[in-house]
């Protein structure tokens, strides 16, 4: 199972487009696929009392969690769409992060740090920008995928991003979209 993690207020954004470009390919291939929508989700990124009460015992207040890690659990292959603000991602992801990869989910410490999602085989990265694609390459490379994702156990990143993305020709947001569908 593919499951597609995609964050983006509008959903009239290129994001969205990218969106869509990801799923028509994997229905024309007929693989299986799910969406975790966070913005249609209404998903609350932000760590509340009775959140961090639970944090320690690897359990969650927000009934979203325990459906997103089922989400990630049943995958072998993770694709995150989202935008770059303010050189990283959005807070709803990084929300995500904090309150859905719990100790004994997503790791646990028996024989030290030990990942526990290594059912993710392929972890595939697409960003937008205004900025040029190396301001960001330390953010996506470094902490994203080597200190967020590695460690619980995703697999084989690839990260592309379409620069220029609101400014930018058409005929680059086109061209990003076919190496978006060459890549899935």
């Amino acid at each position: 199972m593919i499951t597609i993690l995609f964050t983006h207020p509008w959903h009239g954004s290129f994001n969205k487009a990218i969106l869509d470009t990801v799923t028509a390919k994997l229905d024309k291939e007929n693989k299986q696929y799910q969406v975790i929508d966070l913005v249609k989700d209404n998903f609350n990124p932000v760590m509340q009392e009775a959140d961090l009460r639970l944090y320690s015992a690897g359990k969650a207040a927000d009934p979203l969690v325990d459906k997103y890690q089922k989400m990630l659990k049943e995958s072998d292959e993770v694709i995150f769409i989202y935008p770059m603000w303010w050189g990283m991602m959005p807070a709803d992801l990084k929300g995500f992060f904090d309150k859905v990869l719990l100790v004994n989910f997503s790791h646990n410490y028996e024989n030290g740090w030990t990942p526990l999602l290594t059912n993710i085989k392929r972890t595939l990265v697409f960003t937008t920008s205004q900025s040029p694609t190396a301001n960001y390459k330390n953010f996506v490379e470094e902490v994203f995928l080597k200190t967020m994702l590695y460690p619980v156990g995703f697999q084989n990143g690839e990260w592309i991003n379409c620069e220029g993305t609101s400014h930018g020709t058409n005929e680059n947001r086109l061209e990003f979209l076919k190496k978006v569908e060459e890549t899935v």
